[in-house]
């Protein structure tokens, strides 16, 4: 395959693809369903932490609709001096022990979302690709007293049945992350999505607590190594000042125990739970309050 073509492009710091020792391929491209912006904040990371730099960029007149996603005009004292145009890029890092890791970042296309996965599959079996791992986050009727749960999507049954994580069964609208599971689960690369379950009322803001179980999920089955010691000290202090924030109030501390309740009843299999509001009634209020409460 040749270094560029209509739809991509080698990065000017190379000239030619590298030799990769089985790199892991993760993706996160914004426009689907990421709540809390925690998939999003862990891509950052994966990007700081690895040290990636960009490698190939993807024809974006080709992938996206810049009416929906527009350029950013740098203004200065009325002078146009640039536009920062939105990207879909692969970036190249490497974990701590020097492992090889790919990122598949930026906007999610607007349009020919089959070729796009082609290309993007074409592009993983040149590099050597062993395992590719979407990351995503949804609202859920969950308590931020209790562990994040990640649940799992893939094509490939045994690749789920390998997962220590919830499964779903239920009809959604897709997004290019689902696309690609299948593109490169038929060239033989495995590939999963790990979705971070977050609290209702904590999609308004920030929830690094969904960002450190995505982190870790990539790290236990993309069988990497980082450190994420900051961001876990970032989720803990974002749990104090929730703690502090319900305990302020008895009405909504009782909501949450409630909410606690219904959760882990609902964990439990117990249907002894007729008198509770159901998770998400008791979500929608408390995601109210704390709306209300919250400092920007």
């Amino acid at each position: 395959m040749s270094s560029s073509s209509e739809f991509y492009q080698l990065h000017e710091s190379y000239t030619e693809f590298p030799s990769l020792s089985a790199p892991l391929l993760v993706v996160m491209l914004q426009g689907w369903i990421d709540a809390s912006s925690a998939a999003h904040a862990a891509m950052t990371q994966l990007v700081d932490k690895c040290g990636a730099t960009t490698l190939v960029t993807f024809n974006a007149d080709e992938y996206l609709d810049f009416r929906a996603r527009r350029p950013t005009m740098e203004l200065r004292e009325g002078i146009n001096t640039r536009l920062d145009w939105p990207s879909t890029d692969i970036m190249l890092g490497h974990d701590i022990n020097g492992k090889d890791v790919l990122l598949l970042t930026g906007h999610e296309p607007d349009t020919k979302w089959n070729h796009f996965a082609s290309s993007v599959g074409q592009l993983a079996t040149q590099l050597g690709v062993r395992k590719m791992i979407g990351l995503g986050a949804y609202p859920f009727a969950t308590p931020h007293t209790r562990a994040v749960n990640i649940s799992c999507t893939s094509p490939s049954s045994d690749a789920i049945a390998a997962l220590p994580y919830v499964r779903s069964s239920v009809d959604v609208p897709a997004g290019i992350e689902a696309v690609l599971e299948h593109v490169l689960a038929g060239r033989g690369i495995p590939s999963i999505g790990i979705w971070a379950q977050v609290p209702h009322y904590a999609t308004t803001m920030p929830y690094p607590a969904a960002t450190v179980a995505l982190l870790s999920a990539v790290c236990d089955t993309g069988g990497i190594s980082l450190d994420i010691s900051a961001a876990r000290a970032d989720a803990t202090s974002h749990r104090e000042r929730l703690d502090t924030l319900v305990a302020s109030n008895p009405d909504h501390a009782q909501l949450l125990s409630q909410l606690e309740t219904a959760y882990d009843a609902a964990h439990q299999r117990n249907n002894d739970t007729a008198d509770i509001p159901s998770g998400d009634e008791l979500a929608a209020q408390f995601e109210k309050y704390l709306r209300e409460q919250r400092n920007d």
